[in-house]
């Protein structure tokens, strides 16, 4: 929007409010305040008191403001909702298109989410009351202060249509002719039209449609709205001018002017760099990104939304970029204590539209920022006189790190130009009381200041006595919690202790069990044992119960140290091989020397070498067919009986292996002999 200084006071201006009835109803009334400009120099002028001193007060229908407003085409229709003069976006773009050229229709309140009319007035020194009539006189005035924005369905730009205003079917002479004066005075109308928007300098685009002897039409694409534009409609014989502005998509809001307000910016410095901007009532005004801008570009538009008090960063630190944004606006810094978590940005800025995530980023920081000034924007608005810029004493005290009673002692001088001058400009000094001397004029600026500094003094005082309040409120809470928490550490020092006896315990009933589980295995053993050993009394009692016999697994060296470790292998033992294959003379010695009673074969075949080893030591092997040997866990057993029968026919056939030995040893020798007689004679 091109900003353009407009004087109140060269036209009037209207303010509406609804007096009775209802806009959807019938036969609306409205209380209809209109500010005529006056001329300064005149002293005859009635109610001068300002540059828009004569008021007019009126109740009047739909219709009459209508006609009022076409008859005095005044400079601003203003009012605090739109909505009031249309019952919905369809009439009001109507009443939008039925305005004069050059009357607004302003919304004093804001855009679309507009303040309560009172806050407004408040803020910028105008008297308000809830009357309509007051209410709409508090519109008229803060519309002639340039405050509030533009209601407006149409954009800049501006259509300006030269036709034909005949048709070409009729006339009284030849029809060609006829058809060619018409064209011609298209064309000569164009032209005409064309030389007033070059000599207003204003662009625009020209759509020419030629036909025979001229143009049948013209369009002219104007950036200007009709009031800046030097044609009207018109219609003259065979040319007609239609003027027209281009209609927007809905209802659009534009401020009056561009007035810098005090902002917070939040700023998300990166590769892609994002900045937000935030009113000192928590309203979102802009949002920006860019992956291509520099600071100078990022400065510039923070500039064009405004004056930044306070500049956010979502992170803690804050970054070195974004402080060097905050010093070059002279602003305060906004960090949080940790970094805000993502979830909580995303539910903080979730009624507020954005592109990107860096703009939310932005966003968040400024909209936080707010959230922790709002109480303290709230104090300074409330010590501060109606009178006052609001957002001038709290860009002073946040950003300049200064005393509200300061701020406002320091802009009420500035006010006042410093010659006495209070809040209003009057001058308070009496014109009758002599004038005063240079020292006794010091005397009473210096006494004003005293008072000031003892107001301030007292409001320090005050603020000393609460902070004092709250310090011993805040330690007495402090005191309390470390009692509960004393408390609680000697509670989890005795759960701690009492856990630590319960796993001793535990583990002392887990290890129990353990070995009552291995006794009672023993004994479980030592019964079946006991069953096998007396089953039959009758070998009990001529002592053929059962031997006991030690197995080894392999008739192997390793095998054998292996079961003399675990059992000790010694003279008269039972010892049975479970694989009896692979033994050679030394493993059959290491056996033979431990003198066992018998040894009973398992699987496998023991070799010569060994078998001829334990039988030269008298060692009893014996087939485990003929000694069956039952095992019970890690012990086996196997009848006495069945022990003794085998080691009976061993012997046997030891006897009859060791004459058949001593047979063929006598033969051997024999044979020896009777080859060393041989010999000799045949050496002969």
């Amino acid at each position: 929007m091109t900003t353009r200084t407009i004087r109140a006071r060269d036209r009037p201006v209207f303010g509406v409010d609804v007096h009775s009835g209802d806009v959807r109803g019938d036969d609306p009334s409205y209380a209809l305040v209109i500010l005529d400009p006056v001329d300064d120099d005149d002293p005859d002028a009635p109610d001068a008191d300002g540059p828009m001193a004569r008021v007019t007060r009126d109740v009047v229908s739909f219709r009459k403001l209508c006609r009022l407003i076409d008859d005095r085409e005044p400079l601003y229709v203003a009012t605090d909702n739109a909505y009031e003069l249309a019952a919905d976006k369809g009439e009001l773009v109507g009443f939008l298109q039925s305005l004069p050229d050059g009357t607004r229709l302003v919304q004093v309140t804001g855009a679309e989410r507009p303040e309560p009319l009172s806050r407004v007035a408040s803020r910028h020194g105008i008297p308000y009351g809830k009357e309509p009539m007051k209410e709409a006189e508090a519109s008229a005035r803060l519309a002639a202060a340039n405050v509030g924005h533009e209601v407006t369905a149409f954009t800049d730009e501006t259509t300006v249509k030269v036709s034909r205003g005949r048709s070409t079917g009729k006339g009284g002479w030849s029809q060609d002719r006829y058809t060619r004066r018409i064209h011609g005075n298209v064309r000569k109308r164009t032209r005409q039209v064309q030389s007033k928007l070059k000599e207003a300098n204003l662009e625009f685009e020209r759509d020419v449609t030629e036909k025979y002897g001229g143009y049948a039409n013209a369009t002219f694409t104007v950036e200007a709205r009709p009031e800046d534009i030097p044609v009207s409609n018109s219609r003259a014989g065979d040319v007609r001018v239609e003027v027209e502005r281009e209609r927007r998509d809905g209802i659009e809001y534009e401020p009056l002017v561009q007035r810098r307000d005090r902002v917070i910016v939040g700023i998300d410095p990166g590769t892609t760099t994002a900045a937000a901007v935030v009113g000192l009532d928590g309203t979102v005004h802009a949002l920006y990104s860019s992956r291509t801008a520099d600071t100078a570009d990022v400065t510039e538009w923070i500039i064009e939304q405004g004056r930044p008090i306070i500049v956010a960063a979502d992170v803690e630190p804050m970054p070195e970029t974004v402080e060097k944004f905050r010093r070059s606006f002279d602003a305060a810094g906004w960090r949080p204590t940790t970094d805000l978590p993502v979830d909580e940005k995303l539910h903080r800025t979730r009624e507020a539209g954005y592109d990107n995530d860096h703009e939310r980023d932005a966003l968040a920081a400024a909209l936080y920022a707010y959230d922790d000034h709002e109480d303290q924007f709230e104090r300074i608005a409330a010590k501060t006189p109606p009178r006052l810029d609001r957002e001038a004493v709290i860009a002073g005290v946040v950003a300049g790190d200064a005393s509200v009673e300061s701020v406002v002692a320091e802009l009420s001088e500035d006010d006042g130009n410093g010659d006495g001058a209070g809040e209003d400009g009057a001058d308070d000094t009496d014109p009758t009381a002599p004038e005063r001397t240079e020292e006794e004029e010091t005397i009473r600026r210096l006494r004003e200041r005293v008072d000031r500094l003892e107001s301030h003094a007292e409001s320090l005082e005050g603020d000393l006595a609460e902070r004092d309040e709250r310090i011993a409120e805040l330690e007495g809470e402090l005191e309390e919690a470390k009692r509960e928490e004393r408390i609680e550490a000697r509670t989890r020092r005795a759960v701690s202790r009492l856990e630590r006896e319960t796993d001793r315990l535990e583990r002392e009933r887990d290890e129990a069990r353990e070995r009552v589980a291995d006794l009672e295995g023993k004994v479980e053993t030592l019964k079946e044992l006991w069953r096998l050993d007396h089953s039959n009394f009758d070998d009990v009692a001529d002592d053929r119960g059962l031997v006991s016999v030690k197995v080894v697994e392999q008739f192997t060296l390793d095998a054998l140290e292996t079961a003399d470790d675990e059992y000790g292998l010694v003279a008269g033992d039972v010892v049975y091989l479970r694989d009896a294959s692979g033994a050679g003379r030394r493993t059959a010695e290491r056996l033979a020397e431990t003198d066992p009673r018998a040894v009973v074969r398992g699987e496998g075949n023991i070799s010569e070498v060994a078998d001829q080893v334990l039988f030269d030591h008298d060692v009893p092997v014996l087939p485990a067919d003929a000694v069956p040997v039952r095992e019970v866990d890690e012990l086996a057993v196997a009848s006495e009986e069945a022990v003794a029968a085998a080691v009976d026919d061993w012997e046997r056939r030891a006897e009859r292996r060791r004459k058949t030995e001593k047979q063929e040893h006598l033969d051997r020798i024999i044979s020896e002999h009777r080859a060393g007689r041989t010999l000799p004679e045949t050496e002969e």
